[in-house]
């Protein structure tokens, strides 16, 4: 985020006075307006700033970014929201959190090129599992509940894209205008949120999550199906937005071995 932004909050705003023919210099309620505007971005600034940091430890203490070999570690996939045949040979298990700016960087840059190479042709199975960071994530996990209500209405898939779409609008009174542009029924969407029905499956997915080793998101484990105990035997651990020729890189690598 520039650090120019808020002047130029100031000088728009300004400009704005100026044209509208009224005094050229803003009234106190305006300098209110103002000052309430850059608090709000200097706290976004300390929040990434924080972020960025925790996950530079969170690297830190694996050796680095990217992926690496993993032993003795099963995750279970059952029942969790699924992309892609059950009998793929590989599954591909993300621990996510819809308001991690890396989360939608990823999203935006390289899911739908694993989607149309792996997962629509067979080879994959992507299952998502939910990790919010509710230590700097406000809205993540409650998010992640919205998802689950759409998904109520067959328009879990939908609500996820919609999210990661819009993270800087993920409070509690936008998650009903998210759904009325979903088209899902308003009443059934609201008494499945306010429930809290699906707390205890995500708090679940944290807990796996920290077991795994998941320490910041997005965090990724690509392994070996078995589709009759609905388990993955994890094989390889992929830290970060990584860039999609890092995804192929490991994929291809399974695909290629001796099973």
């Amino acid at each position: 985020m520039s650090a120019m932004r808020p002047l130029r909050v100031v000088l728009l705003a300004l400009l704005a006075i100026t044209l509208s023919g009224q005094p050229a210099f803003p009234q106190a309620d305006d300098l209110k307006t103002l000052k309430k505007e850059i608090d709000a971005l200097k706290e976004e600034q300390r929040a990434l700033r924080k972020e960025l940091q925790d996950l530079a430890n969170s690297l830190r203490e694996r050796g680095g970014p990217g992926t690496r070999d993993v032993r003795d570690l099963t995750l279970g996939v059952d029942r969790h929201p699924s992309q892609g045949s059950d009998t793929a040979v590989l599954t591909l298990v993300e621990f996510s959190d819809y308001q991690c700016p890396f989360c939608g960087l990823y999203v935006r840059e390289t899911s739908s090129q694993i989607r149309r190479d792996y997962v629509e042709t067979g080879k994959l199975k992507y299952v998502f599992r939910n990790f919010p960071l509710e230590a700097i994530h406000g809205d993540a996990f409650k998010a992640a509940e919205a998802a689950h209500c759409a998904g109520e209405q067959g328009k879990y898939w939908e609500m996820h894209d919609r999210l990661f779409a819009n993270q800087r609008a993920l409070g509690g009174a936008q998650l009903p205008v998210h759904a009325q542009a979903l088209g899902l029924t308003a009443q059934a969407f609201g008494e499945c949120l306010d429930s809290g029905k699906y707390a205890a499956e995500i708090r679940k997915d944290l807990e796996d999550g920290q077991k795994a080793g998941v320490r910041g998101t997005p965090t990724f484990f690509l392994g070996l199906t078995d589709a009759k105990t609905g388990q993955v035997r994890v094989v390889k651990m992929i830290v970060g937005a990584q860039p999609y020729a890092r995804f192929k890189e490991a994929i291809e690598a399974l695909l290629a071995a001796p099973k």
